[in-house]
């Protein structure tokens, strides 16, 4: 299963009626609000006297506000009832709306029409919730890294082509007719695909409902703040959406006014921008080896700034044409790296953003992760506020639209980099990512055997000093790694350790204290329903072979008894972090490295002569395969 592609998820009924349904949304959400922000902008005599620059203003407001307002008891209905039936609910009230917005369109009344908007931005904040905590029951540990990906894409790329249509439509011979015709006709089309979404059993169905939405929503941040690194990880979220808050609001007049190009010159730089979030998405299943990596996390937030940096050094000074279309604008000199840069932002924000959703969803508790989406989908919406008020200060202070976005580049490298003091962990799987796919050509073999949950004690052979990097970019959970004393309080590396939530340990009669304070921290992790990982040779091979394994493996199982799941590692012997004399002559530049994991061990049949003879026979097998299956 490991190795299929994630699109197979789309032929599959326990997604792909969800992928289309959300896909439908999304899709008409954009056509209906760009069709109205082109008339508002247009023909504002036609709906009222008003300024249009207010109007396309008050409209933006009206589709927030019922994310602060409802999404925290959106949260409450996704964890407390069965969410296929909420969606189709959802979508058949779309279709009501789709109605309303299409009677507002044809009698030009704003009222009408600004209610729709509400009401869209309502549908939208009830299904954001039930949108992200549904993945996690309809596909395996494996497929969340792909299935996000998935709806990040089809997301991205339904907000492009509703933009499109919009845009071709409203420009039609009766353009408000077809507008009114398609979004009425998509609406049915979602709920007809709702109906074939497989059941989701609540996560909560004793949950009692609490109406006050401000409690609910410092309650589930206070509990989502109980989890470091998830609460962050809502906070990384939402920075997202300012940035691309802040990047998307700025495309029209930095088309015209920066770029001398007219409304295509917009389209294009959306269809950049979208196309490539909808690539660095897709892109995240592969990169990241079918697991919820957030190394890929610091590695996005690097080309947010970087491509943010060097857009403001290639958009030009000064433009040779005015009112230039797209094919005109890609003519002129440098225009081609500011296309490059925006469509690069867009899939480093991939990267960003799909693991950031899928770690939320894997490590917030199935009872709240709803609630806590919406508490995050809050947030979301606050952080766009702040973006849109931003913006009008500094472009007000004086500030030109490059110089905005330049500033939005420096702040995301000093954000990140806050974020990655705060959580070491984010930066240090950045490390071992960047490791595992530079220097080592990693194969895995058995990873399934590892369990998705629950505690276990993980032994392995060690080859060299890389072992528990190697080990960590294949394991889809946290390692806690046993390691000696010696090394963890190395000055410089001792932070690093440290962050990895390593365990120091020493011999018996070398420091007895730190020995017994190892037996106690393994214990407590394991109770903990953690992994730890030892290797049980204490010590790092000296000949390449696997040496005898010594009895504290034995103490840990008779304290806190737990499956074992034994593993080998080969290929790191020619690395240039073992101890082998000649690694400087035998060592290769990206030596292929293999870890091969076996079936777990009951504790009771865990003994030492057993466990050893299996971690033999697994590295035994992968030598003679030669490379993993």
């Amino acid at each position: 299963m490991e190795n299929k592609s994630q699109f197979r998820l789309l032929s599959e009924r326990r997604f792909g009626p969800f992928f289309l349904t959300q896909l439908l949304g999304a899709f008409n959400d954009n056509v209906y609000k760009n069709s109205l922000v082109i008339l508002v902008a247009y023909h504002a005599t036609t709906y009222s006297s008003l300024d249009p620059n207010l109007l396309t203003n008050v409209a933006a407001g009206i589709f927030i506000l019922p994310f602060v307002l409802f999404s925290a008891s959106a949260g409450q209905i996704a964890d407390k009832f069965e969410k296929s039936a909420i969606i189709r609910v959802i979508k058949a009230v779309e279709i009501a709306i789709m109605v309303i917005a299409g009677a507002g369109l044809l009698l030009h009344h704003l009222p009408l029409l600004f209610l729709a908007l509400f009401m869209l931005g309502l549908h939208s904040t009830f299904f954001g919730p039930v949108k992200y905590a549904i993945l996690p029951q309809a596909l395996s540990p494996a497929e969340l890294i792909g299935g996000n990906g998935l709806v990040e894409m089809g997301t991205f790329v339904a907000i492009l082509a509703g933009t499109l249509s919009a845009g071709v439509l409203v420009a039609l011979d009766n353009g408000i007719g077809w507008v009114s015709a398609m979004i009425l006709v998509v609406s049915v089309l979602g709920f007809l695909a709702s109906l074939a979404i497989p059941k989701a059993p609540a996560a909560a169905a004793a949950l009692t409902f609490d109406w006050n939405p401000l409690r609910e929503t410092w309650s589930n941040l206070k509990f989502a703040r109980q989890n470091r690194t998830v609460f962050l990880s809502l906070l990384g979220i939402s920075w997202f959406w300012f940035y691309g808050a802040m990047f998307l609001s700025q495309f029209p007049n930095y088309s015209k006014a920066v770029l001398g190009g007219n409304e295509h010159v917009v389209t294009l730089l959306l269809a950049l921008f979208s196309v490539g979030v909808a690539a660095g998405s897709l892109l995240c299943e592969r990169l990241s080896g079918h697991k919820v990596e957030i190394g890929l996390v610091p590695f996005g937030s690097i080309g947010l700034s970087v491509f943010a940096v060097d857009l403001f050094f290639a958009t030009p000074g000064s433009v040779a044409h005015t009112g230039a279309g797209a094919w005109q604008f890609l003519t002129q000199p440098g225009a081609w790296r500011v296309a490059l840069d925006l469509f690069l932002i867009g899939m480093f924000g991939g990267f960003y953003i799909v693991p950031l959703y899928a770690l939320i969803q894997t490590r917030c508790a199935p009872s709240h992760r709803s609630r806590v989406i919406a508490a995050n989908n809050i947030l979301n919406a606050l952080f766009m506020v702040v973006a849109a008020g931003l913006a009008v200060a500094v472009l007000k202070a004086g500030m030109t639209i490059p110089q905005l976005l330049l500033l939005t580049g420096v702040l995301n490298a000093a954000v990140a980099l806050y974020i990655y003091v705060l959580v070491p962990e984010f930066l240090l799987r950045f490390i071992d990512w960047m490791l595992v796919h530079s220097i080592y050509r990693l194969k895995t073999s058995g990873i399934e055997n590892i369990p998705e949950e629950g505690p276990a004690l993980l032994v392995c052979n060690h080859q060299s000093l890389a072992d528990a990097l190697v080990i960590t970019a294949a394991c889809r959970r946290p390692i806690r790694f046993v390691m000696y004393y010696a090394i963890f309080n190395v000055p410089g590396l001792r932070f690093i350790f440290h962050s990895m939530k390593a365990i120091p340990i020493a011999g018996s009669k070398e420091a007895p204290e730190v020995l017994e304070r190892a037996y106690d921290e393994i214990a407590a992790a394991l109770a903990d329903g953690q992994l730890v990982c030892i290797f049980p040779e204490g010590q790092l091979t000296l000949d390449g072979e696997i040496g005898p394994f010594r009895p504290g493996m034995v103490r840990i199982l008779e304290r806190t008894p737990v499956p074992v799941i034994p593993m080998a590692l080969s290929g790191l012997w020619r690395s240039i972090f073992s101890r082998n004399r000649d690694k400087w002559r035998v060592a290769t530049l990206f030596p292929a490295v293999s870890l091969t994991v076996g079936p777990g061990i009951s504790p009771a049949s865990a003994t030492l002569e057993a466990l050893h003879g299996v971690v033999r026979r697994l590295a035994a097998s992968e030598s003679v395969a030669g490379r993993t299956p």
